[in-house]
């Protein structure tokens, strides 16, 4: 008898629909040496404890993740967003996604805010999170300009709050109403903060102004909205049974659109779809504005949307859950 797939609830087997993505897939050429050395770095943070748990994030490959998104960075510049990327992920399994209270994640804010903003008084910091974070930000000020890191400081700083909002649903049980979750999933799910690296990575500047522009706000938005929900998709299978799966766009049309898990899926796939439809159309309008920055950016949005599908579809932290 062989074993029920775990996209199955009961009968009939679920499908995870076609991810479509036009946008070309490629592989930065430093990949293998930056997944060593990300691995490397996580080992020396302390972030993740014992040696099963760090197997794990060794079987995950995540320099892979960095070298699909990021196919155009430069060694340093590589490896640099894929450590960040590396951050979120061990910031989200051990810090948030734990039986942590929202009380308790919004109590332990100030410490990384303070990292971030530059507010400590010289002392060592003791958190290992925000220690590996003051590192991270240490790095990308290096590379980056005084706007560049500004606009990461920023995004860093929302996703932080919107952690709380997170796991204020989980303690409380509160499944999202949909406006609610759009919202703030653009948030939890950090895109922005790795977003606002695009430019940097690209060894290009997306001015101020250029971040402002409402044709970059639109395909943001729209870059941002599929990677979340094609995670929602594919991390349903290893989310449904923990404690984050209210946060997730299947459970919040399940109960409050009224659909069946198929179809909230098939909803979702429609969805992700019409944004990247809206990322297509929105090409001409940046193409006519001339600007390299604004160029290396949308290039780096769409290498998001194709890395990050082709990444998830093969690496173990989520292809062992949807394989049972």
């Amino acid at each position: 008898m062989s074993n029920p797939s775990p996209l199955t609830e009961n009968s009939p087997r679920l499908r995870i629909p076609e991810l479509t993505c036009p946008f070309p897939s490629e592989v930065n050429p430093y990949v293998e040496e930056v997944d060593r050395d990300t691995l490397a770095w996580l080992a020396a943070s302390g972030m993740i404890e014992g040696a099963d748990n760090l197997a794990r994030y060794g079987a995950a490959r995540y320099g892979w993740l960095g070298g699909r998104t990021y196919p155009y960075a430069a060694r340093e510049l590589c490896q640099i967003v894929t450590d960040w990327c590396v951050w979120l992920f061990a910031f989200d399994d051990v810090f948030c996604e734990s039986d942590r209270a929202a009380a308790e994640i919004a109590r332990a804010l100030p410490q990384f805010i303070s990292v971030i903003d530059d507010l400590g008084d010289g002392d060592p910091v003791g958190n290992v999170f925000a220690r590996s974070l003051l590192e991270i930000k240490t790095r990308i000020a290096a590379v980056g300009n005084a706007d560049q890191l500004d606009r990461w400081r920023a995004m860093t700083k929302d996703y932080l709050f919107a952690q709380v909002w997170e796991a204020a649903n989980r303690e409380h049980d509160v499944v999202p109403t949909f406006d609610d979750y759009i919202v703030m999933r653009r948030r939890t799910g950090a895109m922005l903060t790795v977003f606002a690296l695009v430019d940097v990575a690209a060894g290009a500047y997306l001015t101020p102004d250029e971040w402002r522009h409402p044709a970059v706000r639109a395909i943001t938005e729209h870059a941002n909205d599929v990677v979340v929900w094609d995670n929602d998709l594919i991390s349903y299978a290893k989310e449904r049974s923990g404690p984050n799966i209210n946060n997730n766009l299947v459970s919040v049309l399940c109960r409050h659109k009224g659909c069946s898990t198929q179809e909230a899926m098939d909803l979702i796939g429609v969805m992700r779809n019409e944004a990247v439809a809206g990322m297509v159309a929105l090409r001409p309008r940046l193409d006519a504005l001339g600007s390299p920055g604004v160029a290396a950016y949308v290039k780096g949005l769409e290498r998001w949307i194709s890395g990050s599908v082709d990444y998830s579809l093969t690496s173990s932290r989520y292809v062992t859950a949807m394989a049972g």
